[in-house]
């Protein structure tokens, strides 16, 4: 049976059939034109979800390059004296490394991960690095504040049209020059010894930042199972957990989102510097750089730039607090693209959005990040009209794309001699990242090499496919208006998958 027909029938399944399909496929190599061989509706748009990540990770790799790095610092107006007074406050710098977390770089499929695993590392062990580096100045008293300094991007935390029920869990983190933990902490409820006793909630890291009211969490009877429920008001740091976890059920876990990373850091530094024996006579703070531009996303990313990587470096500027008293480097930008891709990583990839706008656009903004963006893919020669994006990750509603518009981003990518890194940031069919339970079996195990998107009624699937005859197609097939809280259209999305791949 030919494709079409095969994909005809899949698609007039009744429980995916009221659902918005686009597809396209093409072959690799050769010219673009005329090596397309199948679509549906490529021309349409659709919501990309984290499929936006591909269009963020290949500029990133393109104009930053696979080997660039940030420093995060701590700074001062000028040494500590001879007593080992600091006349003035210390900042922690922020530079936008997204990997000042508990993660273990680089990234290793789970194949590769030693057995048995080893301990978790410490999430604020960076941090504990910097004040030890602080400590061996020689600093006994700082006569003024700790500050976490985000002002390397403007304070805009959530790009436009996130949902405001997203800011409360950890894939919906604020973004933050000074990113911490990926901006997260684990919250873990407990259950307590007998039916009706208060359940225990444990934060990791320990740090005093939110207050918890858990009056309404219990322990429920044996068999009941986990109904944990947190909630948090934008803006306050009063984090509610209600409900029951029966007292045989284990504990329930979730990343709770920091409100503002920028004072957590500043906060979990200050507590380590008195640990070590320093007195800080001031509190710890946040330092923010508001926004004053008043154009429209639309009307910034839509603004023509010349992009040039001759020279280029990102800008790591500083005011006032120019000392170094200590510091810490990023890993390597393409080991952080291999995180963003395997595990779809929201914030990791508004980070480098950021980053791409500082260095290439005129600020460090969402906007600025878009603007770079869409001019990388209108010199890579795709349509102008086929995109629209307003932040990095794909959790933007507003984010738009059209099938053909991947497709040819990903032949394009092809081409490029940054190809080979890239392509193995993407999760691989049955092995790895959140391609690991799908494609698990022959013939499509390890063929396939795609990022995976899914939000609200939304899922997308887009990357390369080795087919049965050892060729290599580009694939984009998206779902918008699925059932809520149906499965139904990832399985014939793998079933269109595994179609390509038997008939070419």
């Amino acid at each position: 049976m030919p494709l079409h027909a095969r994909i005809a029938r899949l698609l007039a399944n009744p429980a995916v059939t009221r659902s918005h399909w686009g597809i396209d496929v093409a072959r690799m190599g050769g010219e673009i034109a005329g090596t397309r061989i199948y679509s549906l509706h490529a021309g349409q748009f659709f919501q990309p979800a984290s499929n936006a990540k591909l269009f963020t990770t290949t500029a990133a790799v393109a104009l930053l390059g696979t080997k660039a790095t940030v420093m995060t610092r701590v700074m001062a107006a000028a040494p500590p004296d001879k007593n080992g007074v600091l006349a003035g406050d210390l900042a922690l710098v922020g530079a936008g490394d997204a990997n000042l977390s508990v993660r273990t770089i680089p990234y290793l499929p789970p194949a590769l991960r030693p057995v048995p695993a080893p301990p978790e590392n410490a999430p604020l062990r960076y941090l504990e690095e910097m004040a030890d580096q602080v400590a061996k100045t020689g600093l006994k008293v700082v006569q003024g504040d700790v500050i976490g300094d985000d002002t390397l991007f403007p304070w805009q935390p959530y790009p436009e049209d996130w949902a405001i029920d997203d800011a409360v869990w950890g894939y919906g983190a604020p973004v933050s020059a000074l990113t911490i933990n990926d901006n997260q902490i684990k919250v873990t409820v407990t259950a307590g010894s007998v039916t009706g006793a208060p359940a225990a909630v444990a934060f990791d890291p320990v740090v005093p930042y939110y207050t918890v009211d858990a009056s309404g969490l219990v322990t429920g009877a044996a068999k009941s199972g986990s109904h944990v429920q947190m909630e948090r008001l934008p803006g306050s740091k009063l984090l509610r957990i209600y409900g029951t976890i029966a007292v045989d059920a284990p504990p329930d876990t979730e990343q709770v989102a920091i409100e503002d990373p920028a004072e957590y850091a500043a906060i979990a530094l200050k507590g380590m510097l008195e640990a070590r024996g320093i007195k800080v006579t001031g509190k710890a703070r946040a330092a923010h750089r508001l926004s004053m531009n008043t154009a429209s996303v639309i009307a910034e990313s839509h603004t023509p730039l010349t992009l040039t990587t001759a020279g280029k470096s990102e800008p790591q500027g500083c005011v006032g607090l120019c000392t170094p008293l200590a510091a810490h480097l990023s890993p390597t930008l393409i080991d952080d693209v291999v995180v963003t891709n395997k595990v779809s990583q929201n914030l990791h990839a508004e980070l480098l959005l950021r980053r791409l706008g500082k260095a290439f656009g005129d600020d460090g903004s969402a906007a600025q990040g878009a603007r770079v963006v869409r001019q990388f893919l209108l010199d890579a020669g795709i349509d102008k009209d086929d995109f629209f994006f307003f932040d990095g990750s794909g959790l933007s509603g507003h984010d738009l794309v059209t099938p053909r518009a991947v497709v040819r981003l990903l032949q394009y990518a092809g081409t490029q001699p940054w190809f080979a890194d890239w392509k193995a940031s993407l999760p691989v069919g049955g092995e790895d990242g959140t391609l690991a339970g799908r494609f698990v079996k022959s013939p499509l195990k390890g063929r396939v090499f795609a990022k995976t998107g899914t939000l609200g009624e939304v899922r997308t699937l887009s990357g390369y496919l080795r087919c049965a005859s050892g060729g290599t197609v580009a694939f984009s097939i998206m779902v918008d208006n699925h059932a809520p809280r149906s499965h139904a259209d990832a399985v014939v999305m793998d079933r269109i998958v595994a179609a390509i791949a038997a008939t070419n």
